[in-house]
């Protein structure tokens, strides 16, 4: 695909979208409408802190309930049009995995940073207080893009898609400054967005090869910072990745990842592998725009067909 066609040229306003991303949408405007007939649902449905224990398959089931209008339009969206780019990459079973791994993870430290800040402020409502939403999700595809398609442009925004997760986050930030109404749904974006770092980085396995994450210098943590930050990120970054998977990253010439302190080369860690994942990731995307774009021009050579065998008659 050419640089100049970007991920927002040539893609039909409602075709491409797969029938998981589908079945996904229709669960969360499902949940939506539950809600809406029966409030009371949010006690069950919704994660809450303070009721977590017993009611642990909130930190399944929040993810994927969304309590305004506003969220469950924007979360279905953002569903059908990134899912359409994501799912054809990774595989329908992977694609499934990644929204389960991510909104459980998500959910899991979303609930201990309120318990925390309970314990810190002693104010009750963060632990009572419902919290669910598909945007921990949303924030993750962000990072998928990031992954799997860093150069392509994104045609209305003019902008490389390897900055899209980072200029999601940042306005998030700054609207829960300015709204404080927001605040509790940023930790869920935040946590999103590096839960599904981690889990693309070390985690993520490839069927076809064997092959876990993607340890190439261009996919590491400090690239969603700007170059003048990225010396003070990395170490940052390496002391959680220690601290989250029990491995810490080589040095540039082994271009690898090390188990512990032993040594060791992790099996599958190369980074040769996750260059040719994006090739093939930039590859899955051209075809389907070209099968699109020839299902449109098929499409309108039958209306000029049927144009004329009207007129003729």
């Amino acid at each position: 695909m050419s640089s100049s066609q970007g991920l927002g040229g040539g893609i039909g306003v409602t075709s491409g979208f797969t029938q998981l991303c589908k079945g996904l949408a229709v669960v969360l405007i499902s949940g939506h409408v539950l809600l809406h007939i029966f409030p009371s649902f949010i006690s069950y449905l919704a994660l809450i802190p303070g009721r977590t224990i017993p009611f642990a398959w909130n930190l399944i089931t929040a993810g994927y309930v969304e309590q305004h209008v506003v969220g469950v339009i924007l979360s279905t969206i953002g569903l059908l049009f990134i899912g359409r780019l994501l799912e054809p990459v990774w595989g329908s079973k992977e694609f499934l995995k990644f929204i389960f791994v991510v909104n459980f993870l998500t959910s899991v430290c979303v609930f201990v940073t309120a318990i925390a800040m309970y314990y810190i402020t002693t104010q009750e409502n963060y632990l009572y207080r419902p919290l669910s939403g598909f945007h921990g999700v949303l924030a993750g595809f962000l990072v998928g893009i990031k992954q799997m398609f860093p150069d392509q442009e994104i045609s209305p925004l003019k902008i490389k898609a390897k900055w899209i997760a980072t200029l999601f986050v940042l306005p998030c930030i700054a609207v829960s400054f300015i709204v404080p109404e927001s605040a509790p749904y940023l930790p869920t974006v935040i946590f999103g967005t590096y839960m599904s770092w981690v889990y693309l980085r070390y985690l993520q396995k490839k069927p076809e090869t064997n092959l876990r994450g993607d340890p190439s210098d261009e996919f590491s943590f400090s690239t969603f910072f700007p170059e003048f930050l990225r010396p003070v990120i990395d170490p940052i970054a390496s002391i959680f990745g220690r601290l989250l998977c029990g491995r810490s990253e080589a040095s540039n010439e082994a271009k690898g990842y090390m188990l512990g302190g032993g040594g060791a080369a992790l099996p599958g860690s190369d980074p040769a592998e996750a260059s040719r994942r994006r090739e093939r990731g930039a590859r899955a995307l051209e075809e389907r725009l070209a099968a699109e774009r020839l299902a449109a021009g098929a499409s309108s050579e039958d209306r000029l067909s049927h144009k004329d065998a009207a007129e003729n008659v």
